[in-house]
Protein backbone atom coordinates (compact mmCIF):
# COMPACT_ATOMS: atom_id res chain seq x y z
CA UNK A 1 0.00 0.00 0.00
CA UNK A 2 0.93 3.48 -0.70
CA UNK A 3 2.27 5.53 2.02
CA UNK A 4 -0.18 8.61 1.09
CA UNK A 5 -3.08 6.27 0.79
CA UNK A 6 -2.02 4.38 4.25
CA UNK A 7 -2.09 7.71 6.33
CA UNK A 8 -5.58 8.89 4.40
CA UNK A 9 -6.81 5.30 5.31
CA UNK A 10 -5.51 5.57 8.84
CA UNK A 11 -6.83 9.32 9.52
CA UNK A 12 -9.99 8.43 8.05
CA UNK A 13 -10.56 5.02 10.35
CA UNK A 14 -9.93 7.36 13.37
CA UNK A 15 -12.57 9.80 12.37
CA UNK A 16 -15.06 7.44 11.17
CA UNK A 17 -14.16 5.52 14.46
CA UNK A 18 -14.89 8.32 16.54
CA UNK A 19 -18.21 9.11 14.18
CA UNK A 20 -19.46 5.47 14.44
CA UNK A 21 -18.89 5.50 18.41
CA UNK A 22 -21.00 8.35 18.80
CA UNK A 23 -23.82 7.02 16.82
CA UNK A 24 -23.49 3.72 19.31
CA UNK A 25 -22.19 1.77 16.69
CA UNK A 26 -19.43 -0.64 17.91
CA UNK A 27 -16.14 -1.26 16.16
CA UNK A 28 -14.00 -4.69 16.83
CA UNK A 29 -11.58 -4.19 19.78
CA UNK A 30 -9.18 -5.25 17.22
CA UNK A 31 -9.22 -2.40 15.77
CA UNK A 32 -10.12 -0.13 18.68
CA UNK A 33 -6.75 -0.90 19.91
CA UNK A 34 -5.07 -0.37 16.82
CA UNK A 35 -6.29 2.86 16.80
CA UNK A 36 -5.48 3.59 19.97
CA UNK A 37 -2.06 2.56 19.61
CA UNK A 38 -1.59 4.79 16.31
CA UNK A 39 -3.11 7.72 17.48
CA UNK A 40 -0.23 6.95 21.25
CA UNK A 41 2.11 6.55 18.45
CA UNK A 42 1.55 9.72 16.22
CA UNK A 43 1.53 11.86 19.42
CA UNK A 44 5.02 11.22 20.32
CA UNK A 45 6.19 12.77 16.67
CA UNK A 46 3.58 15.32 15.54
CA UNK A 47 1.18 16.15 18.74
CA UNK A 48 -1.06 18.52 16.98
CA UNK A 49 -1.79 16.38 14.05
CA UNK A 50 -3.38 14.27 16.56
CA UNK A 51 -5.32 16.89 18.64
CA UNK A 52 -6.69 18.04 15.33
CA UNK A 53 -7.60 14.74 14.26
CA UNK A 54 -9.27 14.02 17.68
CA UNK A 55 -11.59 17.21 17.12
CA UNK A 56 -13.03 15.70 13.63
CA UNK A 57 -15.75 15.48 13.15
CA UNK A 58 -16.73 18.02 15.15
CA UNK A 59 -14.33 20.45 13.87
CA UNK A 60 -13.06 20.35 10.40
CA UNK A 61 -10.11 18.60 9.69
CA UNK A 62 -7.53 19.65 6.64
CA UNK A 63 -7.35 15.71 5.60
CA UNK A 64 -4.86 17.31 3.17
CA UNK A 65 -2.84 18.64 5.74
CA UNK A 66 -2.94 15.62 7.80
CA UNK A 67 -2.53 12.98 5.57
CA UNK A 68 1.36 14.86 4.67
CA UNK A 69 1.97 15.07 8.76
CA UNK A 70 0.77 11.82 9.01
CA UNK A 71 3.13 10.46 6.15
CA UNK A 72 6.33 12.44 7.11
CA UNK A 73 5.87 11.66 10.60
CA UNK A 74 5.96 7.56 9.47
CA UNK A 75 9.32 8.58 7.40
CA UNK A 76 10.87 9.76 10.23
CA UNK A 77 9.78 7.12 12.76
CA UNK A 78 9.23 3.37 11.63
CA UNK A 79 7.15 3.00 14.92
CA UNK A 80 4.96 5.34 13.26
CA UNK A 81 4.45 3.93 9.60
CA UNK A 82 3.93 0.21 11.77
CA UNK A 83 1.42 1.54 13.62
CA UNK A 84 -0.05 3.29 10.41
CA UNK A 85 -0.04 -0.09 8.57
CA UNK A 86 -1.50 -1.82 11.47
CA UNK A 87 -4.18 0.29 11.65
CA UNK A 88 -4.97 0.65 7.86
CA UNK A 89 -4.83 -3.74 7.58
CA UNK A 90 -7.25 -3.67 10.81
CA UNK A 91 -9.84 -1.23 9.36
CA UNK A 92 -9.92 -3.44 6.34
CA UNK A 93 -10.34 -6.86 8.12
CA UNK A 94 -13.16 -4.93 10.22
CA UNK A 95 -16.36 -6.72 10.01
CA UNK A 96 -18.72 -3.29 10.90
CA UNK A 97 -20.59 -2.44 7.17
CA UNK A 98 -20.87 0.80 7.69
CA UNK A 99 -16.76 1.60 8.42
CA UNK A 100 -16.24 -0.65 5.20
CA UNK A 101 -18.67 1.52 3.49
CA UNK A 102 -16.95 4.22 5.00
CA UNK A 103 -13.33 3.23 3.90
CA UNK A 104 -14.45 1.63 0.39
CA UNK A 105 -15.22 5.34 -0.78
CA UNK A 106 -12.92 6.34 -3.40
CA UNK A 107 -12.31 9.33 -1.58
CA UNK A 108 -9.63 8.23 0.86
CA UNK A 109 -7.33 7.08 -2.49
CA UNK A 110 -8.72 10.13 -4.44
CA UNK A 111 -7.31 12.44 -1.63
CA UNK A 112 -4.25 10.39 -1.43
CA UNK A 113 -3.42 10.49 -5.26
CA UNK A 114 -4.50 14.01 -5.07
CA UNK A 115 -2.25 14.62 -2.15
CA UNK A 116 0.60 12.59 -4.14
CA UNK A 117 0.62 15.00 -6.91
CA UNK A 118 0.70 17.85 -5.02
CA UNK A 119 3.50 16.97 -2.78
CA UNK A 120 6.14 15.22 -5.22
CA UNK A 121 8.66 17.18 -7.01
CA UNK A 122 7.26 19.78 -9.66
CA UNK A 123 4.05 19.41 -7.69
CA UNK A 124 2.11 22.61 -6.92
CA UNK A 125 2.85 22.66 -3.21
CA UNK A 126 -0.48 23.52 -2.75
CA UNK A 127 -2.79 21.36 -0.45
CA UNK A 128 -5.12 24.05 0.30
CA UNK A 129 -9.05 24.01 -0.53
CA UNK A 130 -8.90 20.11 -1.08
CA UNK A 131 -12.53 19.28 -0.63
CA UNK A 132 -14.00 15.63 -0.86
Amino acid sequence: MEPLTTAAIAIGTVVATKALEKTGEKVGEALWNKTGKFLVTLKKQSPHTVTAIEKAPEQPLDYGKAVVEVESAAKANPEVAEAAQDLAAAAKAEPNPKLAEILAMPNLEKLADKIGQVVMPGGTGNIENMSF
